[in-house]
């Protein structure tokens, strides 16, 4: 591949993926700092919005904005699941072995119709820590996400398994720095400007693992 070629990554999630102004500091998304990871041959454009499922981001046309761009060899990482598990918020909430799956073949789909590569990631973990353990609160919507890699053929990052495994490393108490509650007290799923750049080297280390053409830009040492 020629050095000098520019690859483009949309990104489509929600608030733990998210662009935050200035303002919300320290709140963060991964998407701000993912970048860092990469060298300048990789430009990502962060469509990622807080409070959106599967279901919804498409309802809204935010994934038809995205595939109204797309061009061939441009990729589209998809990490969806948080707001899907909602089940008291139905305009939100997904079946995840039934309508979940469904609005995520949209997306890989979409992606696909136009020459576009489709990445799937599993939701970050949150900080919910339970006798020494740290859970997967989403685990149906993992196994689903996984399902879907198979049936269409998409590379996966296990982002839910490589945050757990950061948080066991780390422990509670420096984990929880990686977390709002750190700041306000309460909020265990968003993070931190810190957290979401730990959580952006874990993307970074998922695409150079998959050996795809973008893994020749990472750039571990930013």
């Amino acid at each position: 591949m020629p050095e000098q070629q520019t690859l483009t990554v949309y990104i489509a999630g929600d608030s733990t993926v998210q662009t935050y102004k200035a303002e919300s500091a320290p709140q963060a998304g991964w998407g701000q700092f993912i970048s860092r990871y990469f060298t300048g041959n990789v430009r990502f454009i962060n469509k990622a919005i807080g409070g959106r499922s599967s279901k919804t981001f498409v309802e809204e046309g935010r994934l038809e904005e995205i595939l109204n761009v797309l061009q061939e060899n441009d990729y589209l990482f998809i990490q969806m699941g948080h707001n899907d598990s909602t089940a008291s918020k139905p305009e939100r909430y997904t079946e995840p072995f039934g309508s979940y799956k469904t609005y995520l073949k949209m997306y890989t789909a979409g992606a696909k119709e136009w020459g576009a590569i489709p990445i799937l990631l599993t939701p970050v973990g949150r900080l919910h820590y339970h006798e020494g353990t740290f859970l997967n609160d989403f685990s149906d919507y993992c196994a689903a996400m996984k399902q879907v890699a198979e049936e269409e053929q998409v590379q996966l990052i296990d982002l839910m398994d490589r945050s757990l495994a950061l948080y066991r490393s780390l422990g509670y108490d420096e984990a929880a720095e990686l977390f709002m509650i750190s700041s306000n007290g309460t909020d265990c799923t968003h993070f931190t400007e810190k957290g979401a750049d730990h959580i952006a080297r874990l993307v970074m280390q998922g695409v150079k693992e998959l050996q795809i053409p973008i893994s020749i830009y990472v750039n571990e040492t930013p």
